[in-house]
């Protein structure tokens, strides 16, 4: 008698749940273990007093540290444990936090110097569980730049911001872009109207699926047919939070 699917399915989804629980303590560790390298490092440059002795200091740990761990403790990334130690002071914050992003997004966030801009980047991947691919498109396309929040006074982003980190609700103005603020891919000068019209379908997904992660791309030109007649709809999105009663 051969084994169930059931029996299969099972057993698979146990494993399946370990590695993703082994997978999380890991990298929860990892992000733990480097800030407090960098906050050890950074203690020990404070006690000296001397901004000089951080810059000898970390070369003659580098050399030591590779010699006992292999090539991960290079002097940038030493020096990227200090400021990450730096940039989020708190550690239980930090403990937190590691349960959601990977020292890969902490790489990719502390590299953004200015602290309202980081925050943004902070908490929307956090709440849209972005990947680490993906944060880099949305810095690299300054999608921050291009919200309806980035245009409002400094007070009001620190409070929106806050309010998102404790309610984890996302504000109209998180999503909203200035329509201005276009980064269409450049076309050739002799372009068809149809590399002009599948640019701006392109455009489109991105911009609805920056709403978040509830917005699923079905297709394009999605027949709809009637008695009268048969209608093409441009795009067809299916959004998992709406249902239909």
């Amino acid at each position: 008698m051969g084994i169930t699917t059931g029996l299969l399915g099972d057993i698979s989804d146990l494993i399946d749940r370990a590695k993703n629980h082994l997978s999380t303590q890991f990298n929860s560790t990892l992000v733990l273990l480097n800030w407090e390298i960098g906050f050890r490092i950074d203690q020990e440059i404070l006690k000296h007093k001397r901004a000089d002795y951080g810059k000898r200091i970390i070369p003659q740990l580098t050399k030591e540290l590779q010699i006992k761990y292999g090539r991960g403790f290079d002097r940038a990334s030493l020096f990227r444990m200090v400021q990450f130690s730096k940039l989020f002071p708190d550690q239980e914050i930090v403990a937190t936090l590691s349960q959601q992003l990977s020292w890969s997004h902490f790489v990719e966030i502390i590299a953004i110097s200015d602290d309202l801009k980081r925050s943004y980047y902070l908490e929307m991947c956090r709440i849209e569980r972005w990947s680490v691919r993906t944060l880099r498109s949305k810095i690299d396309t300054m999608l921050y730049e291009r919200t309806a929040l980035a245009k409002k006074p400094e007070d009001f982003i620190k409070q929106s911001i806050k309010q998102l980190s404790e309610e984890n609700t996302l504000a109209p103005e998180f999503i909203f872009h200035d329509p201005y603020f276009l980064n269409f891919v450049e076309l050739p000068s002799s372009h068809s109207e149809t590399d002009l019209e599948n640019t701006i379908l392109d455009e489109l997904i991105k911009f609805l699926q920056e709403f978040g992660n509830d917005f699923c791309f079905v297709t394009r030109q999605k027949r709809m047919s009637t008695k009268a007649t048969d209608r093409y709809l441009d795009l067809l999105f299916f959004h998992n939070a709406l249902t239909m009663d």
